[in-house]
């Protein structure tokens, strides 16, 4: 099984980090995917949002089928909706992987790529309404949302969610019990000042 976790220039880091701590931990606790492998158009280091550059394992042209792909967010995003090379490699992979899964702003990858129409989606709490623009996305402000083999969550941070939740849904409750508990992400809940009672808070956090 190869897991995909592509990557872009001005990626943010969370988004694709999160995702890989449980994507690889699944691999080592409970049997997760054989292969996880971080991907770029081009081969070279990938200079992210906050600084951090990180070596993809292959770039577009040697790529080996996924089975499963997913795509981050971040400033990139902006960019690369219009990048049709990056484009073509999503729509292609897209065709055979048995999910394609979105973390913050990379539904816009996917919508550009043209696997979101008619789909229930999420993003990043700041880009809610950019996605309702679109018009033909129901965004739902959930932490993640599944609308068939398209998974997609809200921002940064809750691509760990998504990927936990993914894991629970392919290899069941045990499997994604083992990958929380050996990564050890039990929320605490708490929050701090009062932005999440702000009237641009996702739906999730002012229930």
């Amino acid at each position: 099984m190869n897991f995909g976790i592509l990557v872009f220039d001005d990626v943010e880091e969370l988004d694709f980090v999160g995702p890989w701590e449980m994507l690889t931990m699944w691999r080592q606790a409970a049997q997760g995917p054989e292969q996880c492998l971080i991907v770029a158009q081009n081969p070279g280091p990938v200079r992210c949002a906050k600084g951090l550059s990180i070596n993809p394992h292959h770039s577009f042209a040697d790529c080996p089928p996924l089975d499963y792909l997913l795509v981050p967010g971040g400033q990139g995003t902006r960019r690369e909706v219009d990048n049709p090379v990056l484009l073509a490699f999503v729509s292609a992979q897209a065709k055979n992987c048995k999910a394609v899964l979105s973390v913050c702003t990379g539904s816009f990858v996917l919508h550009a790529a043209g696997l979101l129409s008619g789909k229930r989606a999420t993003t990043h709490w700041a880009s809610l309404d950019r996605l309702r623009a679109l018009g033909d996305v129901t965004v739902v402000e959930e932490r993640h949302v599944q609308d068939g083999n398209v998974w997609s969550s809200a921002g940064v941070s809750a691509g760990i969610d998504l990927m936990l939740a993914f894991i629970a849904s392919e290899a069941g409750a045990q499997a994604a019990g083992k990958v929380q508990h050996f990564s050890e992400y039990y929320p605490s809940g708490a929050r701090y000042g009062d932005q999440a009672a702000s009237p641009h808070a996702p739906a999730y956090l002012r229930s």
